[in-house]
C-alpha cells in the first residue's frame, strides 16, 4: 500500500511538473510577455509583435522612463508577466516589480544583502544579465551566487541556495533558465582560476538536481565515453582531464556565465564554456577540454550528448560562452535543426543541433587574422580546428614577449550580447566589436580568490577600416556571409532585438537606441538615452498597445573605465585605453527608458 501511494504521490508530482513546465511554454508563446531574458528557449530574440513598422518606427516616443538608483553596467533586459514589469539591477542586484496598469508604480522591491568584497572579485564590472520567470516565481542570480526564488506576486523570498564561494572567485554575472521543473544555473570567474559548473536545481525547493563540470573525471563533466561525441567520434575515457598537464584542470577555467538554449523535443539544453585559466598560454599545454565549448546535455540529467571545442589551446581569451541561437532551416537541401552561434574567436558557426555536426563556420568579421579557417573535411586530422598564424600565436612568440595587430581582441568579435534572429528575413542580426589587440602573456602563480590572469593587453579599433570599434551586421548563417554591416563609432554591446514588423533594435554604447530596416539596414530611427547602452532591447504589449523597452547604464567590459573610474589604459584588462574616449560621449547612469507609437 505505501509502495503504491509513493507511486501515485510521483505521478501527480510528474503530472504538476509538466502543467507548470506547459504553462511557461504558452506564456513564452504570447508575444504580448517578455518570461525569460532570451523571449523564448531557442534564443531567437524575436517578437511577432507588429504594431511597430518600418513605415511608423520613426514616429516612436518616450512613454516613460525608471531610474534604477544604482549606477555600474546595466546588461539584459525587463521581464513583462501580465501586467507587471520585473527590472533588476547591477550588484547589489535590486529587484522591482511595476505596475504597469498604475504609471509603473512600485509594487514591491528586493535588496539582497551581499557583501561587497564580491565587487573586486568581478571581472568585468558589477554586471547582472536578469531575471528568469517560472512556477510563480522570479528567479535572481546574485552576484554573490547566492540563487533566490522570490514570490512574484509579493517579493517574499521562497527559497534560496548558495551556488558557489566568491572566496575562491566564484561569482555571478548571468541570468537562468528555468527548464520543466529545473532551474539551470552557471558561475562566472575563469580569471581567478575558478572550475566551471552548470548546475541545474529543482524549482520546487532549490534542492540541486545535477551539476556538471567542464573538466574533470568523467564522472564530475557527466559523459558517457562511448556515447559522448566531439564531432562525430566518440569523446573517449578521460576527456575531461587528459589534455591537460597534471591536476591544472583542477583550476581550469571553462566557466559558464553566458546564455542557454533548449529544444524541448530533443530535451537538450545548449550553452558554451569560457576560456582556460590561465591566460598565460605557456602554462596549460594541451588542448584544455572542455574549455570553448559547445555542450549538448540532457535536461533532466545533465549527461553531454555531443561537444564541439572551437578553440582548443585557447591563447587569446576567446571566451565560447556567447548564445546558441535555435532555428530549423533548409540547408543542403533538407529541413534541419540548427544551432548557430557567434564566437568572440570571430568564427560563426553553424551546426546540426542533434548530432553536432558542424556545418559553417566562417569569419563574421573581415579582420580577424588570427587564423586562417576551420578545417571542414570530416577525413582531415584537423577536422573542425582553426588553422592558427604563427604571428599572431601568443604562445609561439614566447612569454614577455608582446604579440600584436591581433584581431579580434580579447573581448571578441562579439561577447556576451545576444543577436537575434528573424524566421521572416532568416537573417541573423549581430552586435559586434571591430576591435584588436597587443597580447603579451606574462607567469603567474595560482592562489584562490586571486586574480589568475598572466598577460597585459591594448586594445584598439581594427586597421584599414572605418575606424570605429563595431559594426551592426545581418547574418546569413547557411552560407556563412555578411548580407549587410552599418558601422559604429564603438562596439555594439546591446542585445538585438528582431520583430514581425520588418524592424530591428539596437543599442550603442555612446546611448543611442536605434531601429533599422530588417532586409536592407537602413536607419529609421534613432533616441539618445541618458547613458550608454549595454542593455538588451525587449518588446512587450499592455493595453493592447506594443511598448519597446530598453535599460541604459554604460558599463560592461567595453564601458569600465568609466563604470569603475579607471585611467590606466591597462587596467580593465585592456579595455580601458581602447574605449577612452567613450567618456566624451557618455555617463554613469540607471535607467529604464520606454518607447510608443503616439496615441
Amino acid at each position: 500500500m505505501k509502495r503504491l501511494l509513493t507511486a501515485v504521490g510521483m505521478l501527480a508530482l510528474c503530472a504538476g511538473n509538466a502543467m507548470a513546465d506547459a504553462e511557461l511554454q504558452k506564456m513564452m508563446d504570447d508575444p504580448n510577455q517578455w518570461v525569460i531574458q532570451t523571449g523564448d528557449y531557442k534564443n531567437q530574440r524575436y517578437s511577432k509583435l507588429d504594431q511597430i513598422t518600418k513605415d511608423n518606427v520613426k514616429d516612436l516616443q518616450v512613454a516613460w522612463t525608471f531610474s534604477t538608483g544604482v549606477l555600474r553596467g546595466h546588461e539584459g533586459s525587463p521581464l513583462v508577466i501580465g501586467d507587471v514589469m520585473y527590472v533588476h539591477t547591477p550588484f547589489p542586484n535590486i529587484v522591482y516589480a511595476l505596475d504597469l496598469k498604475n504609471d509603473g508604480k512600485i509594487l514591491w522591491k528586493y535588496e539582497p544583502k551581499q557583501d561587497p568584497n564580491v565587487i573586486p572579485v568581478m571581472c568585468c564590472d558589477t554586471v547582472n544579465r536578469g531575471l528568469a520567470f517560472a512556477d510563480g516565481k522570479i528567479f535572481l542570480h546574485q552576484a554573490d551566487t547566492k540563487l533566490v526564488a522570490l514570490d512574484a506576486k509579493t517579493g517574499a523570498e521562497v527559497w534560496s541556495v548558495v551556488n558557489g564561494d566568491p572566496s575562491k572567485g566564484e561569482t555571478n554575472t548571468a541570468t537562468v533558465m528555468p527548464v520543466k521543473d529545473k532551474v539551470i544555473v552557471g558561475i562566472s570567474g575563469g580569471e581567478f582560476g575558478v572550475r566551471g559548473s552548470v548546475t541545474a536545481y529543482n524549482i520546487k525547493d532549490g534542492s540541486k538536481a545535477w551539476r556538471a563540470y567542464s573538466m574533470g573525471p568523467d564522472e564530475d563533466i557527466l559523459v558517457d565515453p562511448e556515447k559522448t561525441t566531439h564531432l562525430g567520434k566518440p569523446v573517449g575515457k578521460d576527456s575531461g582531464t587528459n589534455t591537460w598537464e597534471g591536476d591544472q584542470w583542477k583550476i581550469g577555467g571553462g566557466t559558464t556565465w553566458g546564455w542557454y538554449s533548449y529544444d524541448a523535443e530533443e530535451n537538450l539544453i545548449y550553452y558554451g564554456t569560457g576560456n582556460p585559466s590561465t591566460w598565460n598560454p605557456a602554462q596549460r599545454p594541451g588542448d584544455n577540454r572542455w574549455s570553448m565549448t559547445i555542450m549538448a546535455r540532457d535536461a533532466d540529467t545533465g549527461v553531454a550528448k555531443w561537444f564541439y571545442q572551437m578553440t582548443p589551446h585557447d591563447e587569446w581569451d576567446y571566451d565560447g560562452i556567447n548564445e546558441m541561437i535555435l532555428t530549423e532551416q533548409e540547408i543542403d537541401g533538407k529541413t534541419r535543426k540548427l544551432l548557430t552561434h557567434f564566437d568572440r574567436n570571430g568564427f560563426g558557426y553553424t551546426l546540426d543541433r542533434v548530432s553536432g555536426e558542424l556545418l559553417v563556420a566562417e569569419k563574421y568579421d573581415p579582420a580577424v587574422n588570427w587564423a586562417t579557417e576551420v578545417v571542414m573535411d570530416p577525413n582531415s586530422d584537423q577536422y573542425g580546428r582553426p588553422q592558427v598564424v604563427a604571428e599572431y600565436s601568443t604562445e609561439q612568440n614566447g612569454e614577455d614577449v608582446n604579440s600584436t595587430g591581433i584581431c579580434p581582441a580579447a573581448l571578441g568579435s562579439k561577447d556576451q550580447q545576444p543577436a537575434s534572429y528573424s524566421p521572416e528575413t532568416e537573417l541573423f542580426y549581430v552586435p559586434t566589436n571591430h576591435v584588436c589587440m597587443d597580447y603579451e602573456p606574462f607567469r603567474v602563480s595560482y592562489t584562490a580568490g586571486q586574480p589568475y590572469v598572466g598577460a597585459t593587453l591594448a586594445m584598439y579599433p581594427a586597421p584599414d577600416s572605418h575606424g570605429g570599434m563595431g559594426n551592426f551586421i545581418a547574418w546569413d548563417g547557411k552560407k556563412g556571409e555578411i548580407k549587410w554591416s552599418i558601422p559604429e563609432q564603438f562596439s555594439v554591446w546591446s542585445g538585438a532585438l528582431a520583430t514581425a514588423g520588418g524592424v530591428v533594435f539596437y543599442g550603442t554604447l555612446e546611448g543611442y537606441l536605434k531601429a533599422v530596416d530588417a532586409n536592407t539596414g537602413d536607419e529609421l530611427y534613432r533616441f539618445k538615452t541618458p547613458s550608454g547602452i549595454i542593455g538588451n532591447v525587449m518588446t512587450y504589449t499592455s493595453d493592447g498597445k506594443q511598448y519597446v523597452a530598453i535599460l541604459s547604464g554604460v558599463g560592461g567590459w567595453a564601458g569600465i573605465g568609466l563604470a569603475a573610474g579607471l585611467t590606466n589604459p591597462n587596467d580593465g584588462l585592456g579595455a580601458v585605453g581602447g574605449y577612452a574616449a567613450l567618456s566624451d560621449y557618455t555617463a554613469l547612469g540607471g535607467q529604464l527608458t520606454v518607447f510608443k507609437l503616439p496615441n
